[in-house]
Protein backbone atom coordinates (compact mmCIF):
# COMPACT_ATOMS: atom_id res chain seq x y z
CA UNK A 1 0.00 0.00 0.00
CA UNK A 2 0.79 3.55 -0.77
CA UNK A 3 1.13 6.70 1.22
CA UNK A 4 -2.01 6.76 3.33
CA UNK A 5 -3.53 9.99 4.31
CA UNK A 6 -5.30 10.26 7.90
CA UNK A 7 -7.00 13.33 9.15
CA UNK A 8 -9.25 13.31 12.33
CA UNK A 9 -12.26 16.12 12.05
CA UNK A 10 -13.25 16.88 16.10
CA UNK A 11 -16.93 16.63 16.47
CA UNK A 12 -19.34 17.56 18.81
CA UNK A 13 -23.24 16.87 19.08
CA UNK A 14 -24.86 19.74 19.59
CA UNK A 15 -28.76 19.70 19.70
CA UNK A 16 -31.02 16.54 18.63
CA UNK A 17 -34.69 17.46 16.97
CA UNK A 18 -37.54 14.65 16.79
CA UNK A 19 -40.64 16.63 17.96
CA UNK A 20 -39.44 19.74 17.72
CA UNK A 21 -37.63 19.63 13.80
CA UNK A 22 -39.40 23.49 13.07
CA UNK A 23 -36.59 24.90 15.82
CA UNK A 24 -33.97 22.85 13.81
CA UNK A 25 -33.70 25.71 11.19
CA UNK A 26 -33.37 29.40 13.69
CA UNK A 27 -30.73 26.87 16.04
CA UNK A 28 -28.88 26.06 12.23
CA UNK A 29 -28.21 29.81 11.54
CA UNK A 30 -27.17 30.34 15.23
CA UNK A 31 -24.83 27.35 14.87
CA UNK A 32 -23.09 28.95 12.13
CA UNK A 33 -22.21 32.17 13.13
CA UNK A 34 -21.05 30.64 16.55
CA UNK A 35 -18.24 28.96 14.32
CA UNK A 36 -17.65 31.94 12.56
CA UNK A 37 -19.60 31.69 8.76
CA UNK A 38 -20.66 34.41 7.46
CA UNK A 39 -24.53 35.52 7.45
CA UNK A 40 -25.00 34.27 3.70
CA UNK A 41 -23.59 31.28 4.58
CA UNK A 42 -25.96 30.74 7.88
CA UNK A 43 -28.92 32.05 5.47
CA UNK A 44 -27.54 29.19 3.28
CA UNK A 45 -27.25 26.72 6.18
CA UNK A 46 -30.53 27.26 7.65
CA UNK A 47 -32.19 26.83 4.17
CA UNK A 48 -30.48 23.59 4.03
CA UNK A 49 -31.34 22.02 7.21
CA UNK A 50 -35.32 23.63 6.82
CA UNK A 51 -35.43 21.26 3.45
CA UNK A 52 -33.75 18.27 5.67
CA UNK A 53 -36.50 18.60 8.12
CA UNK A 54 -38.92 19.25 5.83
CA UNK A 55 -38.92 15.95 4.36
CA UNK A 56 -38.68 14.20 7.85
CA UNK A 57 -41.80 15.51 8.39
CA UNK A 58 -43.90 15.24 4.75
CA UNK A 59 -42.14 11.58 4.12
CA UNK A 60 -39.96 9.82 7.15
CA UNK A 61 -41.05 7.49 10.11
CA UNK A 62 -39.42 8.24 13.45
CA UNK A 63 -37.26 11.26 11.94
CA UNK A 64 -34.54 12.76 13.41
CA UNK A 65 -32.04 15.54 12.63
CA UNK A 66 -28.81 16.59 14.87
CA UNK A 67 -26.62 19.52 14.74
CA UNK A 68 -22.67 19.13 14.79
CA UNK A 69 -19.55 21.54 15.62
CA UNK A 70 -16.51 20.12 13.36
CA UNK A 71 -13.15 21.27 14.18
CA UNK A 72 -10.19 21.09 12.87
CA UNK A 73 -6.58 22.48 12.88
CA UNK A 74 -7.40 24.77 10.31
CA UNK A 75 -11.31 25.54 10.41
CA UNK A 76 -14.01 24.80 12.23
CA UNK A 77 -17.65 24.01 10.29
CA UNK A 78 -21.63 22.90 10.69
CA UNK A 79 -22.78 19.33 9.89
CA UNK A 80 -26.51 18.24 9.84
CA UNK A 81 -27.36 14.58 10.14
CA UNK A 82 -30.66 14.00 9.04
CA UNK A 83 -31.84 9.96 9.71
CA UNK A 84 -35.26 8.23 10.12
CA UNK A 85 -36.55 4.45 9.64
CA UNK A 86 -38.58 4.81 6.56
CA UNK A 87 -39.77 4.73 4.34
CA UNK A 88 -36.66 4.76 2.09
CA UNK A 89 -36.12 5.85 -1.71
CA UNK A 90 -35.55 3.52 -4.22
CA UNK A 91 -33.61 6.40 -6.41
CA UNK A 92 -31.32 8.76 -4.51
CA UNK A 93 -29.55 10.30 -7.86
CA UNK A 94 -33.37 11.18 -8.75
CA UNK A 95 -34.08 12.65 -5.68
CA UNK A 96 -30.84 14.63 -5.66
CA UNK A 97 -31.59 15.86 -9.66
CA UNK A 98 -32.37 19.25 -10.03
CA UNK A 99 -36.01 19.82 -10.33
CA UNK A 100 -36.72 17.45 -8.24
CA UNK A 101 -38.75 18.81 -4.85
CA UNK A 102 -40.64 17.46 -1.85
CA UNK A 103 -44.73 18.81 -2.58
CA UNK A 104 -44.89 21.13 0.42
CA UNK A 105 -41.54 22.04 1.24
CA UNK A 106 -39.27 25.29 0.36
CA UNK A 107 -38.83 23.36 -3.21
CA UNK A 108 -35.25 23.92 -3.52
CA UNK A 109 -34.98 20.04 -3.61
CA UNK A 110 -32.01 17.44 -2.41
CA UNK A 111 -29.92 18.68 -5.34
CA UNK A 112 -29.68 22.48 -3.76
CA UNK A 113 -29.11 20.96 -0.31
CA UNK A 114 -26.22 18.89 -2.33
CA UNK A 115 -24.88 22.11 -4.12
CA UNK A 116 -25.14 24.53 -0.92
CA UNK A 117 -22.48 22.06 1.05
CA UNK A 118 -19.12 21.83 1.08
CA UNK A 119 -19.70 18.36 1.57
CA UNK A 120 -23.17 16.21 1.08
CA UNK A 121 -24.03 12.34 1.36
CA UNK A 122 -27.33 10.49 1.14
CA UNK A 123 -27.95 6.64 1.44
CA UNK A 124 -31.61 4.71 1.49
CA UNK A 125 -32.65 1.58 1.57
CA UNK A 126 -36.13 1.13 0.97
CA UNK A 127 -37.87 -0.44 4.25
CA UNK A 128 -35.49 0.73 6.26
CA UNK A 129 -34.58 4.27 6.10
CA UNK A 130 -32.57 7.18 5.06
CA UNK A 131 -29.68 9.35 6.14
CA UNK A 132 -29.13 12.66 4.70
CA UNK A 133 -25.73 14.90 6.01
CA UNK A 134 -24.26 18.00 4.61
CA UNK A 135 -21.16 19.91 5.96
CA UNK A 136 -20.37 24.07 6.03
CA UNK A 137 -16.84 24.99 6.38
CA UNK A 138 -15.83 28.08 7.24
CA UNK A 139 -13.52 28.19 4.71
CA UNK A 140 -15.58 27.10 2.25
CA UNK A 141 -15.34 23.58 0.00
CA UNK A 142 -11.84 24.82 -1.35
CA UNK A 143 -10.22 23.49 1.99
CA UNK A 144 -12.83 21.15 3.23
CA UNK A 145 -11.02 18.03 5.20
CA UNK A 146 -13.67 16.08 4.35
CA UNK A 147 -12.60 15.86 0.91
CA UNK A 148 -8.51 16.37 1.31
CA UNK A 149 -6.04 17.72 -1.52
CA UNK A 150 -4.77 15.80 -3.95
CA UNK A 151 -1.16 14.34 -2.52
CA UNK A 152 1.37 12.25 -4.74
CA UNK A 153 -0.59 10.00 -7.66
CA UNK A 154 0.23 7.03 -6.08
CA UNK A 155 -1.61 8.54 -1.92
CA UNK A 156 -4.39 6.60 -1.09
CA UNK A 157 -7.73 8.25 -0.21
CA UNK A 158 -7.82 9.22 3.60
CA UNK A 159 -8.92 7.04 6.61
CA UNK A 160 -11.17 8.52 8.41
CA UNK A 161 -13.53 8.38 11.81
CA UNK A 162 -16.68 9.49 12.90
CA UNK A 163 -18.90 9.31 15.73
CA UNK A 164 -22.84 10.57 16.75
CA UNK A 165 -24.25 9.82 20.38
CA UNK A 166 -27.41 10.57 21.52
CA UNK A 167 -28.50 11.03 25.30
CA UNK A 168 -31.55 9.11 26.25
CA UNK A 169 -35.10 10.28 26.03
CA UNK A 170 -35.30 12.93 29.00
CA UNK A 171 -32.35 13.81 29.13
CA UNK A 172 -30.41 16.71 28.27
CA UNK A 173 -26.71 15.37 27.82
CA UNK A 174 -25.63 12.03 26.80
CA UNK A 175 -23.30 9.84 29.09
CA UNK A 176 -21.38 8.70 25.84
CA UNK A 177 -18.71 10.41 24.20
CA UNK A 178 -15.81 9.58 21.85
CA UNK A 179 -12.36 10.84 20.54
CA UNK A 180 -9.56 10.50 17.79
CA UNK A 181 -6.26 11.06 17.06
CA UNK A 182 -3.65 10.36 14.79
CA UNK A 183 -0.69 8.87 16.28
CA UNK A 184 2.41 9.96 13.41
CA UNK A 185 4.33 7.16 13.12
CA UNK A 186 7.28 6.84 15.21
CA UNK A 187 9.72 3.59 15.85
CA UNK A 188 10.08 4.74 19.95
CA UNK A 189 8.14 2.36 22.89
CA UNK A 190 5.06 3.66 24.08
CA UNK A 191 5.85 6.57 26.39
CA UNK A 192 4.95 6.90 30.40
CA UNK A 193 1.41 8.08 30.74
CA UNK A 194 0.81 11.71 31.10
CA UNK A 195 -1.02 12.96 34.32
CA UNK A 196 -4.45 13.28 34.53
CA UNK A 197 -6.69 16.00 32.75
CA UNK A 198 -8.06 18.77 34.45
CA UNK A 199 -11.84 18.33 35.43
CA UNK A 200 -13.91 19.07 32.48
CA UNK A 201 -15.64 22.59 32.28
CA UNK A 202 -18.68 21.68 30.04
CA UNK A 203 -21.93 22.84 31.35
CA UNK A 204 -19.89 23.23 34.75
CA UNK A 205 -20.17 18.90 35.52
CA UNK A 206 -16.70 19.29 37.32
CA UNK A 207 -18.89 20.91 39.89
CA UNK A 208 -20.76 17.73 40.74
CA UNK A 209 -20.16 15.38 42.94
CA UNK A 210 -18.53 12.26 42.00
CA UNK A 211 -18.83 8.29 43.63
CA UNK A 212 -15.55 7.47 45.40
CA UNK A 213 -13.54 4.68 43.50
CA UNK A 214 -10.92 2.37 45.18
CA UNK A 215 -7.50 1.95 44.33
CA UNK A 216 -7.47 -0.95 42.17
CA UNK A 217 -5.05 0.29 39.38
CA UNK A 218 -4.33 -2.02 36.39
CA UNK A 219 -1.65 -3.97 36.00
CA UNK A 220 -0.99 -3.59 31.97
CA UNK A 221 0.92 -6.48 30.34
CA UNK A 222 3.40 -6.19 27.62
CA UNK A 223 2.33 -7.64 24.40
CA UNK A 224 3.91 -9.28 21.77
CA UNK A 225 2.84 -7.20 19.32
CA UNK A 226 4.92 -4.12 18.63
CA UNK A 227 2.86 -1.18 16.65
CA UNK A 228 4.05 0.23 13.32
CA UNK A 229 6.26 2.75 12.49
CA UNK A 230 3.63 4.29 9.80
CA UNK A 231 0.86 6.44 10.67
CA UNK A 232 -1.98 5.10 12.43
CA UNK A 233 -5.58 6.22 13.83
CA UNK A 234 -6.15 6.12 17.27
CA UNK A 235 -9.93 6.01 18.17
CA UNK A 236 -11.86 5.46 21.29
CA UNK A 237 -15.12 5.26 22.88
CA UNK A 238 -16.56 5.82 26.50
CA UNK A 239 -19.90 5.27 27.80
CA UNK A 240 -20.39 6.59 31.35
CA UNK A 241 -21.58 4.82 34.33
CA UNK A 242 -25.63 5.29 34.16
CA UNK A 243 -26.77 8.51 32.60
CA UNK A 244 -27.24 12.08 33.25
CA UNK A 245 -24.22 14.71 33.76
CA UNK A 246 -22.52 12.29 36.20
CA UNK A 247 -22.39 9.90 33.59
CA UNK A 248 -21.30 12.80 30.95
CA UNK A 249 -18.82 13.86 33.39
CA UNK A 250 -16.71 10.58 32.85
CA UNK A 251 -16.86 10.32 29.50
CA UNK A 252 -15.77 13.79 28.97
CA UNK A 253 -12.93 13.31 31.28
CA UNK A 254 -12.44 9.82 29.04
CA UNK A 255 -12.27 11.57 25.79
CA UNK A 256 -10.69 14.33 27.06
CA UNK A 257 -7.58 12.60 28.59
CA UNK A 258 -7.67 10.16 25.17
CA UNK A 259 -7.09 13.23 23.20
CA UNK A 260 -4.40 14.48 25.40
CA UNK A 261 -2.57 11.07 25.87
CA UNK A 262 0.62 10.07 24.01
CA UNK A 263 0.45 5.49 24.74
CA UNK A 264 0.72 4.02 21.06
CA UNK A 265 -0.90 0.77 22.71
CA UNK A 266 -4.25 0.73 23.00
CA UNK A 267 -4.08 -0.79 26.56
CA UNK A 268 -1.66 1.77 27.65
CA UNK A 269 -4.23 4.65 26.38
CA UNK A 270 -6.68 2.39 28.74
CA UNK A 271 -4.76 2.94 31.77
CA UNK A 272 -4.04 6.70 31.24
CA UNK A 273 -7.90 6.61 31.03
CA UNK A 274 -8.57 5.28 34.02
CA UNK A 275 -5.74 7.40 35.87
CA UNK A 276 -8.10 10.21 34.81
CA UNK A 277 -11.13 8.77 35.91
CA UNK A 278 -10.21 7.73 39.01
CA UNK A 279 -12.75 9.70 41.66
CA UNK A 280 -15.84 9.98 38.91
CA UNK A 281 -18.13 7.38 38.26
CA UNK A 282 -16.39 5.34 35.83
CA UNK A 283 -16.73 4.34 32.40
CA UNK A 284 -16.57 1.33 29.53
CA UNK A 285 -13.85 2.21 27.54
CA UNK A 286 -12.75 0.81 24.19
CA UNK A 287 -9.41 1.54 22.32
CA UNK A 288 -8.17 1.00 18.91
CA UNK A 289 -4.98 1.38 16.65
CA UNK A 290 -5.83 1.07 13.32
CA UNK A 291 -3.12 0.36 11.20
CA UNK A 292 -3.84 0.98 7.22
CA UNK A 293 -0.30 -0.11 6.35
CA UNK A 294 -0.17 -3.26 8.24
CA UNK A 295 -3.17 -3.78 7.35
CA UNK A 296 -4.57 -4.58 10.88
CA UNK A 297 -6.04 -3.14 14.11
CA UNK A 298 -4.92 -3.94 17.53
CA UNK A 299 -8.01 -3.39 20.25
CA UNK A 300 -8.61 -3.29 24.01
CA UNK A 301 -11.97 -3.07 25.12
CA UNK A 302 -13.06 -2.76 29.30
CA UNK A 303 -16.79 -3.08 30.34
CA UNK A 304 -19.90 -3.20 27.78
CA UNK A 305 -18.44 -1.79 24.71
CA UNK A 306 -19.36 -3.87 21.01
CA UNK A 307 -16.66 -3.87 18.82
CA UNK A 308 -16.97 -5.18 15.33
CA UNK A 309 -14.89 -5.63 12.17
CA UNK A 310 -16.97 -5.45 8.95
CA UNK A 311 -15.91 -7.31 5.77
CA UNK A 312 -17.85 -7.81 2.84
CA UNK A 313 -18.75 -11.33 3.58
CA UNK A 314 -17.18 -11.18 7.07
CA UNK A 315 -18.59 -9.80 10.71
CA UNK A 316 -15.73 -10.25 13.47
CA UNK A 317 -16.42 -9.80 17.11
CA UNK A 318 -13.93 -8.03 19.58
CA UNK A 319 -13.54 -9.20 22.99
CA UNK A 320 -12.97 -6.46 26.11
CA UNK A 321 -12.57 -7.31 29.69
CA UNK A 322 -14.95 -7.12 32.47
CA UNK A 323 -14.70 -4.19 34.65
CA UNK A 324 -15.43 -0.61 34.89
CA UNK A 325 -12.34 1.95 33.99
CA UNK A 326 -11.71 4.40 36.93
CA UNK A 327 -13.00 1.89 39.43
CA UNK A 328 -11.95 -1.32 38.83
CA UNK A 329 -9.64 -3.30 35.88
CA UNK A 330 -7.54 -6.42 35.72
CA UNK A 331 -4.57 -6.68 33.51
CA UNK A 332 -5.03 -5.64 30.06
CA UNK A 333 -3.63 -6.27 26.67
CA UNK A 334 -4.51 -5.75 22.98
CA UNK A 335 -5.00 -8.16 20.71
CA UNK A 336 -4.46 -7.96 17.18
CA UNK A 337 -6.88 -8.60 13.71
CA UNK A 338 -6.65 -8.15 10.18
CA UNK A 339 -8.58 -5.43 8.67
CA UNK A 340 -10.68 -6.98 6.20
CA UNK A 341 -10.44 -5.06 2.35
CA UNK A 342 -12.86 -2.58 2.19
CA UNK A 343 -14.26 -3.10 5.65
CA UNK A 344 -14.97 -0.87 8.26
CA UNK A 345 -14.47 -1.42 12.18
CA UNK A 346 -17.70 -0.03 14.37
CA UNK A 347 -17.59 0.70 17.99
CA UNK A 348 -20.93 1.11 19.85
CA UNK A 349 -22.25 1.13 23.69
CA UNK A 350 -25.22 -0.22 24.97
CA UNK A 351 -27.57 1.87 23.68
CA UNK A 352 -27.68 0.11 20.72
CA UNK A 353 -28.57 -3.41 20.38
CA UNK A 354 -26.74 -5.75 18.62
CA UNK A 355 -29.41 -7.37 16.76
CA UNK A 356 -28.49 -5.03 13.08
CA UNK A 357 -26.29 -6.71 10.68
CA UNK A 358 -25.07 -4.74 7.48
CA UNK A 359 -26.72 -7.07 5.10
CA UNK A 360 -29.95 -5.14 6.48
CA UNK A 361 -28.17 -1.95 4.37
CA UNK A 362 -26.97 -2.95 0.79
CA UNK A 363 -24.36 -1.19 -0.36
CA UNK A 364 -23.93 -0.05 3.40
CA UNK A 365 -19.66 -0.45 2.90
CA UNK A 366 -19.12 1.66 0.20
CA UNK A 367 -20.67 4.13 2.42
CA UNK A 368 -18.60 7.30 4.60
CA UNK A 369 -18.37 6.85 7.78
CA UNK A 370 -21.50 9.65 9.48
CA UNK A 371 -24.10 7.11 7.02
CA UNK A 372 -22.70 4.12 8.72
CA UNK A 373 -23.04 5.56 12.04
CA UNK A 374 -26.54 7.43 11.10
CA UNK A 375 -27.87 4.25 9.81
CA UNK A 376 -27.04 2.28 13.06
CA UNK A 377 -27.79 4.54 15.41
CA UNK A 378 -31.36 5.36 13.82
CA UNK A 379 -31.81 1.41 13.10
CA UNK A 380 -30.24 -0.08 16.51
CA UNK A 381 -30.33 2.91 18.71
CA UNK A 382 -32.74 2.39 21.92
CA UNK A 383 -34.45 5.60 23.78
CA UNK A 384 -33.74 4.00 27.26
CA UNK A 385 -30.48 4.56 27.43
CA UNK A 386 -27.64 6.74 26.13
CA UNK A 387 -26.48 6.16 22.61
CA UNK A 388 -22.74 6.70 20.98
CA UNK A 389 -21.16 4.70 17.59
CA UNK A 390 -17.93 5.27 15.53
CA UNK A 391 -17.38 4.32 12.62
CA UNK A 392 -13.74 3.96 10.84
CA UNK A 393 -13.60 3.47 7.22
CA UNK A 394 -10.47 4.09 5.21
CA UNK A 395 -7.90 2.52 2.38
CA UNK A 396 -7.29 -0.90 3.31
Amino acid sequence: MGPVSIHVVNSEDVAWFRDNLGSARGAAAALGRRVGLDEQRCAEVALAVSEATSNLVKHATDGALVLRVLRTREQAGIEFVAVDRGPGMADTDAAVRDGCSTVGTLGIGLGAIARLADGFDIHSVVGRGTVVAGRFWSNGRASRPDSPPPAEPDAEPATAAVGLTRAMSGEDVCGDAWAARVDPGVAAHPVAAVPASPASTRLDWSALAGFGSRDTTARVLSTDTAVGAEPALMVMLADGLGHGPMAANAADAASRAFREGRARHPQDAIQEVHTALRGSRGAAVAVARVEPVAGRVLFCGVGNITAVLLGADTQTSLMSYPGIVGHRMRGLRSFTHPLPPGGALVLHSDGLTDRWRPEMFPGLLSQPPVVVAGHLLAQAGVRQDDAGVVVVKGAW
